[in-house]
C-alpha cells in the first residue's frame, strides 16, 4: 500500500464542517470535532484501514470512497485522542510512519476579482456549499494528493471570513473553490498554501 495523503485536521470549522454533512455518504461530522483524512493506493486496499482503525478507536467514519487507483477514509471524533489513535492504528498496519506520506504539491492556484455574473451562476450550479455573488473574488487550487485539499479548505476558512463554495478531497487531484471579498480571499489563499507547503513528506 502507497500511503498518499495523511492529514489531521484539529478543529473542523463551521463552513467546511457543512460542507461534509452535504456530501458524506457516512455518519456526519460536527463542527469542531477532529479530522483525519486518509488517502492511499491501491483503492480496495483503504476497507482493511477502516476495519482496523474503527476496531482499535471510538472514532467516526464520514466519507469511505473506494476508487481502482485511490481510496480516501476520512474519520472524526470530538476527542482528538482519539482521532489520533485511528492514524496511529492505521500506519502501523501499513508498517509507515507519518513522514512515509506524500507532500503536497501545489499544482494551480488562481484568483478571479470581479467575477461575472454568468460565472458566478455556473459555480453556484456545482457547488455544494456556500454561494458566490457577482462582483466577488474567486479563489481556485488545486493540489496532489487530493486528499489535502480539506486541510486546505479547513485553514482558508480558519484565516478569513469567505465562503467556502466547494472541496473536492478525492481522486487524481484535489480541488478547493472559495469566494468573497478580494482581500478576504487573499488571506484565505495564502492561508491555504501556507499550510500545504508546511506539511512534510516524501517527493
Amino acid at each position: 500500500m502507497q500511503l498518499r495523503t495523511f492529514s489531521f485536521i484539529d478543529i473542523l470549522q463551521p463552513q467546511v464542517t457543512g460542507f461534509l454533512q452535504t456530501v458524506c455518504p457516512g455518519f456526519m461530522p460536527l463542527e469542531e470535532q477532529a479530522s483525519l483524512f486518509v488517502e492511499i493506493a491501491p483503492g480496495i486496499a483503504i476497507n482493511e484501514l477502516t476495519d482496523v482503525a474503527l476496531k482499535r478507536t471510538a472514532a467516526t467514519p464520514g466519507m469511505l470512497i473506494v476508487e481502482r487507483a485511490y481510496g480516501l477514509l476520512e474519520l472524526h471524533h470530538e476527542d482528538q485522542g482519539q482521532v489520533r489513535e485511528a492514524g496511529a492504528a492505521i500506519l502501523e498496519r501499513m508498517g509507515l510512519t507519518e513522514h512515509d506520506r506524500m507532500k503536497p504539491q501545489v499544482i494551480s492556484n488562481e484568483i478571479i476579482t470581479g467575477l461575472e455574473g454568468y460565472q458566478s451562476q455556473l459555480i453556484n450550479r456545482m457547488r455544494h456549499g456556500n454561494m458566490i455573488g457577482e462582483n466577488e473574488a474567486l479563489y481556485v487550487l488545486e493540489v496532489r494528493p487530493a486528499g489535502y485539499a480539506a486541510i486546505a479548505a479547513n485553514e482558508a476558512e480558519k484565516a478569513a471570513p469567505i465562503n467556502v463554495l466547494e472541496f473536492r478531497a478525492f481522486g487524481a487531484f484535489g480541488r478547493i473553490y472559495l469566494g468573497g471579498p478580494e482581500a478576504n480571499i487573499q488571506e484565505a489563499a495564502r492561508a491555504a498554501e501556507h499550510v500545504l507547503a508546511d506539511l512534510k513528506g516524501r517527493s
